[in-house]
Order: C-alpha cells, then sequence, then structure tokens
C-alpha cells in the first residue's frame, strides 16, 4: 500500500462533494479549497456543474486527470459500487468517511470494501471516521474545520470527535501536528501499518494514539520495537479508554477471570516500549515534554525552586518515577556559592529562597546545566511579591537555546503566570501545571531513552514434543471436547517438559492402591471429570492421603463428588505424589485470548486464593527471556522468591523458563483459548518447578 497517496496526494477527488452547506461533503471541499492546499481538487456530484469555484464531475472516470486520493462521502450502501470506480480509475488512497459498516451491523459491507482495496493495491482509511490532515502541505481532508499548525506530532484516533477537540485544544498549548488521522473502522490500515510509515516520516518526532481496540498484539510490538530500536528512534504515546469491562461474559476459568481487557494492554503497551498516558491531561503533558527536548542520557534529575513545598513535591514524584536527585560536583557547589545567598539550598532540591529574581534563576540554571553528573533539570517558580515572573521566563528560554540537556518548566499559579507560560511555549519549553506532573513526565522522557538500550533474548527450546501435542489436540476434536481436564492437559504439559510429580488415572480402588505402591508415598486423590473444572469447589480433592488410607479416601471422594455434582461424567480419579518441599510457594502460570491481541500470557501468585489476592501480571505473545523476567519481577509475590522475612530464595528461573514454555506452547498451538496450570508449585532456587494441576480450553 502506498500511504504517500493518502498524506501527499498531488489531486484529489471528493466523490459525494454537497452543495449543502454545512454537510459532510461541503466541508470537505471548502476545506481543501480554503485552507491553502495547492494540490488539484476534483468535486464529484452528478447533480452539480460547479462548487466554490471547481467543476463538478458525475462520477470519478469522469474525470480527465489523474487522482492519487478519493474521498468518499456517499451512502454506504454504494460505497463498494463507487470504490470500484475508484479502482478502475487507478487511484491509489482512499479515505471513506461514510459509517454504517461494522458499527453498524454490517460487517459484510466492509469486508467486501476491504477486499476491493486490497485486490487493487488502494491504501484505504475508514470506513466511518473524520478524515487525514497533513498541516505541511495544508491538506484538510476531513470535515474538521481546522487546519491545526504544522508540528512534530503525529496524532492517530479512534474517535473522530475526539481529534477536533485534540485540534482546538493543541493550539493553546503550542503543539504542533504532522498528521492527523481519524483511522475509523481500520477495514484495510491500521494503527501498525500507520506507526510503519511514521517511522520514516521526517516531519514526525512523536506518534500519538488514542486507542479503543487494538487487533494482533506480535505485529503492533514488532513495529514499535523496530521504531525504538532504529536509527532514528521516536516514542509513541498511547491513552486507551474502556479500561473496565462491563458486561463482558464470565470465562471458565481462573485466568479467563482474570485477564481482563484493560490488563492485556498494559502488557502490550509496557512489552512493547508504548508510553501510557492515563489522562487526556497527561498525554498533552507527555507530548510537551517530548517535543520540546532532546533525549537525557541519564536518569539524574536537578530541581530549582523558589519555594520549600513545591520542591519537595517534585522530589517524591522524581523518586517515585524511578529517577534520582543528582548529586552536583563540587565545582559546581562553589559556584553557586557566589550566586546564592547563604541561607540556600546548595543541595538538590536546590531551593534559591523565595525572593530570586531572573538573575538568580539564570545564574544557578547555568551552574546546573553545566555539571556533568546532570543530565535534566526542573525548574519551579511561585509567584512572589518580588518574583520577575516574565524576566525569569526569558532567562530559561535563553538558557534552553544553549543547552541539549531537557528543561521542565513549572510556574505555579494562574493569571500571575499566564503571560508567561504563554511566552515559554511560543519558543518552545515544556510548561506543566504543577511539580508532580513535570516530574512525571520527565520520568517518561527518560525513560524512553533507556528503552533503546534494553536487551530482547527470545525463547529457544529443542526439547518439546510437538506431534504428541497435536495428537492430543486432534483426538479430542474428533470427539467434540473442547474442555481438557487434568487427566488430558497434564500430558500436553509434560510434552513441552514442565517437571510434574508422579501420577496415575485409576478406575478402582485396587488400582488405586497398586498406585500408591508405585508411588511409595503420600498422595493426592483428585476426581477426573471432563464437567468439572474446579475441583476443590465440589470436594472432589483429597490431599495428603498415607498408603492405608487409600481405599477409604477413594470411596469417600467419590461418593463426595456424586452429591455435590450428580451429573458430571467421573473418568476415574487421578492418583498424584504429594511434594514435601519445606520452602516452596504455589504459583499460578496460564493464558487467555484477547479476542483483538491474541494470547496474554498470565503468571502470579496461585493455589485456591488466587482470584481473591489477585496479584498477577500478563504479557503477550511473542515474550522474550527480558518479558517473562518482568511479569515475575513486577509481582508482589516475587519477594517470596527473593526470600523474603529470611526464607530461602526460590527458584526464579525455572518460573521464568516455564513461562517461556508456556508461551512456545500457544504459539505452536493457536487454537488454545485458555490454559491454566495451577499450582505451579515453585521449589528452593537449584531445584526447579512442579506443575500439580492444569486445564486446557480449546476453540
Amino acid at each position: 500500500m502506498n500511504l504517500d497517496s493518502i498524506f501527499n496526494p498531488k489531486s484529489v477527488a471528493i466523490i459525494g462533494a454537497s452543495t449543502e452547506v454545512g454537510s459532510v461533503g461541503n466541508d470537505i471541499v471548502k476545506n481543501l479549497t480554503t485552507q491553502g492546499y495547492t494540490g488539484k481538487v476534483f468535486p464529484v456530484n452528478p447533480k452539480a456543474t460547479k462548487l466554490y469555484g471547481l467543476k463538478c464531475y458525475p462520477d470519478v472516470l469522469s474525470i480527465p486527470e489523474k487522482v492519487d486520493l478519493a474521498i468518499i462521502a456517499v451512502p454506504a450502501s454504494i460505497v463498494t459500487t463507487v470504490m470500484h470506480e475508484v479502482a478502475k480509475k487507478k487511484v491509489k488512497g482512499a479515505i471513506v468517511i461514510t459509517a454504517g459498516f461494522k458499527e453498524a451491523g454490517q460487517p459484510e459491507r466492509e469486508l467486501e470494501l476491504s477486499e476491493i482495496c486490497r485486490k487493487n493495491n488502494i491504501a484505504l482509511i475508514g470506513p466511518n471516521c473524520l478524515g487525514v490532515i497533513n498541516p505541511a502541505i495544508k491538506l484538510n481532508a476531513s470535515f474538521a474545520a481546522t487546519m491545526p499548525p504544522a508540528g512534530g506530532v503525529a496524532f492517530l484516533s479512534q474517535s473522530g470527535a475526539l481529534c477536533t477537540a485534540v485540534i482546538d485544544y493543541a493550539q493553546k498549548l503550542e503543539i504542533g501536528f504532522s498528521k492527523f488521522v481519524s483511522v475509523g473502522n481500520k477495514a484495510l490500515v491500521d494503527e501498525t501499518d500507520l506507526i510503519e510509515y511514521l517511522a520514516n516520516d521526517p516531519e514526525t518526532k512523536v506518534i500519538a494514539l488514542y486507542v479503543e481496540q487494538l487487533k494482533d498484539a506480535g505485529k503492533i510490538i514488532h513495529a514499535v520495537r523496530k521504531l525504538i530500536h532504529g536509527p532514528n528512534p521516536k516514542p509513541v504515546i498511547a491513552i486507551k479508554s474502556g479500561k473496565t469491562l462491563a458486561g463482558a461474559s464470565a470465562s471458565a476459568s481462573h485466568t479467563g477471570a482474570l485477564a481482563g481487557n484493560d490488563a492485556a494492554y498494559e502488557a502490550l503497551f509496557k512489552q512493547a516500549g508504548i508510553i501510557r498516558a492515563y489522562s487526556t491531561n497527561e498525554l498533552f503533558d507527555y507530548l510537551r515534554v517530548f517535543t520540546h527536548n532532546q533525549l537525557p542520557v541519564g536518569n539524574r534529575v536537578a530541581i530549582i525552586t523558589n519555594a520549600g513545598g513545591p520542591g519537595v513535591l517534585a522530589t517524591d514524584e522524581v523518586i517515585d518515577s524511578g529517577l534520582s536527585l543528582a548529586q552536583i560536583t563540587a565545582a559546581s557547589q562553589k559556584k553557586l556559592t557566589a550566586v546564592l545567598p547563604a541561607w540556600a539550598n546548595f543541595h538538590n532540591p536546590f531551593d534559591i529562597l523565595g525572593d530570586a529574581k531572573a538573575k538568580r534563576y539564570e545564574a544557578t540554571l547555568k551552574i546546573i546545566l553545566a555539571d556533568k553528573q546532570v543530565d535534566s533539570v526542573l525548574v519551579i517558580l511561585t509567584p512572589q511579591t518580588m518574583t520577575e515572573i516574565e524576566t525569569t521566563a526569558k532567562a530559561i528560554i535563553n538558557c534552553k537555546k544553549k543547552t541539549k540537556k531537557p528543561i521542565v518548566v513549572n510556574f505555579m499559579g494562574g493569571r500571575l503566570v499566564t503571560e508567561a507560560v504563554r511566552t515559554m511555549r511560543s519558543d518552545q519549553i515544556s510548561t506543566l501545571q504543577f511539580p508532580e506532573q513535570a516530574a512525571r513526565s520527565l520520568a517518561m522522557l527518560t525513560k524512553f531513552a533507556g528503552q533503546q538500550k534494553q536487551k530482547s533474548t527470545k525463547f529457544n527450546f529443542t526439547d518439546i514434543n510437538k506431534k504428541a501435542v497435536t495428537k492430543i489436540f486432534t483426538d479430542a476434536q474428533n470427539r467434540g471436547q473442547k474442555a481438557l481436564p487434568e487427566a488430558l492437559a497434564l500430558p500436553v504439559l509434560a510434552a513441552y517438559k514442565f517437571p510434574l510429580p508422579k501420577y496415575y488415572i485409576v478406575q478402582n480402588e485396587t488400582e488405586a492402591e497398586a498406585a500408591v505402591k508405585k508411588i511409595n508415598g503420600r498422595v493426592a486423590l483428585k476426581i477426573v471429570s471432563p464437567d468439572i473444572l474446579h475441583k476443590s469447589d465440589i470436594g472432589g480433592i483429597a490431599l495428603n492421603v498415607e498408603p492405608h488410607e487409600v481405599k477409604q479416601k477413594f470411596h469417600t471422594l467419590i461418593k463426595t463428588v456424586h452429591k455435590n455434582a450428580p451429573t458430571a461424567d467421573l473418568k476415574g480419579i487421578l492418583v498424584m505424589e504429594m511434594l514435601h518441599v519445606p520452602s516452596s510457594a504455589e504459583f499460578i502460570l496460564g493464558a487467555s485470548k484477547d479476542p483483538g491481541l491474541g494470547a496474554a500470557v498470565m503468571v502470579g501468585l496461585g493455589g485456591i486464593f488466587v482470584e481473591i489476592f489477585k496479584d498477577v501480571s500478563f504479557g503477550l505473545l511473542p515474550l522474550t527471556k527480558e518479558n517473562a523476567a518482568q511479569m515475575v519481577a513486577d509481582l508482589k509475590a516475587n519477594e517470596i522468591i527473593c526470600g523474603a522475612r529470611g526464607q530461602k530464595h526460590l527458584d526464579g528461573k525455572s518460573l521464568v523458563e516455564s513461562i517461556g514454555r508456556l508461551a512456545q506452547l500457544l504459539t505452536d498451538f493457536p487454537q488454545i483459548k485458555e490454559i491454566d496450570i495451577n499450582p505451579l508449585v515453585i521449589l528452593q532456587e537449584g531445584q526447579g518447578v512442579k506443575a500439580l494441576d492444569a486445564r486446557i480450553i480449546l476453540e
């Protein structure tokens, strides 16, 4: 697909151009003819002769010249007919403004539209979108009323209405845009395609996303990681709506119940290196800081303030955000004594006192910026009677022009600081409303700079038996069985070399006694039934059974299950070796499929209380060793692995390996809808793990 035909067309046809003022088809033509676009514009309307001084054509095929981009704003029922004509005209870019497709219960119509475009190599934006804007060439191929100022931010949004609000608000903040795209239903071109295009766009410095739903996590992760680690790294900042999953059907397994939609997106953003903004305000904070600063070389921040309280607030946020307070050199300390009063604070945060005027700010800022042990600076000003607000702002501007180090500014207040803030914004200084916001945004800038140094190591397993699992799943499919209980799930794990205790499936008391003799120790008895997923809920488990108790416990277990689940189809009892390890912990490992993103792997504190404590973290395929290690590190229960309260260290490395083996299983068999391994017992360091129970649900 040629996205240049979308963003840099030399000629545009508006199919559905309207003579009705205020209509979508009229506004698009008006925007293209009145906002500075110098390319050729061809209105298409069989009932009109002229529109905004331009000749109207009855259809796109009647246009005598080449058309690069077609904007379609006709009724949904005839869009595909029009698109066939666009394809016949050999147009290579199309924007379908019209609604009435998948979002309106017409997925077949949308599929037909995308197939026409795919077959004819037409880059398609939409349908059901606001359009596209490229301020650099004054192209407003949308029905947004305003042309945003040119700048370095590419904004991609699933909400057209949000686009218009962002354009309006960004002008106040002096944020300019390289591209503006309302992606709509994404029938063909999606965010990943646009990110790959914008990676090579010289006008784009930052990519911002408003996300409602994404597809294909692997594709997104690859595109963003390639961008971050490429020769011209650019940050991708996203705000995601719909954190809750109200109305979603409950899932049958533990993992499905815990893997809420937002958890999958949180994992996606973390793995890909996408910076997540949790509010619109935070998104604009990040955009200002990223567009107006170069990347820092380290995480050492210096804070300059004329008030102690805001300095302390900034310091707390700096530490909480993973940054460190810069410790300046002795030489810089000595220089500060020449410009600051004796009662000022010569240590970070640098409190230069409430009577600080512009010269004191400027002198201090120059010394701090010159210090080799400072990577970035946060400047705070509170308006006091002697404060030179405007002059201080100009001093900061002068200092910023002479340094490559990031400077983020917080002039606290309202009316008194408004003009100074406006002055700094017009000179590309990042100004934020409160010190905590400034510190947090600076932390995001620093975090992005560090991502370029992160390793990415793939798992490589050569000991798995894929054929064995293929047979198990094929046999289940032939039986029409989708839910694979423990008795069928454990062989799947064994094929992928998950360590398991000894176990046997028996049909009667005699077989149970024979199994116990082979195990030669205490055992667990577990009911085997395709109808029972959570055995403990109906009394289907007996633990720590002594060899002489097996006969009695077998009988009791069968009786209890018949009482609590009378219709369940019982297939026997699984006799499993009991583990006796003094230092160990029960974890859960599992996965469920997000409808758009794919398989989300989950790890966390396990056992029967998994859904109560909910100490879990998620990762999306493909998973690297570093991703898996970070999933474990994100758990509160990681303190148990690391030997909390004097306990012995557990085998965290084997847990990370188990995450990798599960990821490989999910990659090899995408028909797995859900899987739980619970509990997965983590043994002492160097002793590995043991999977004690599992269940699998196939699509």
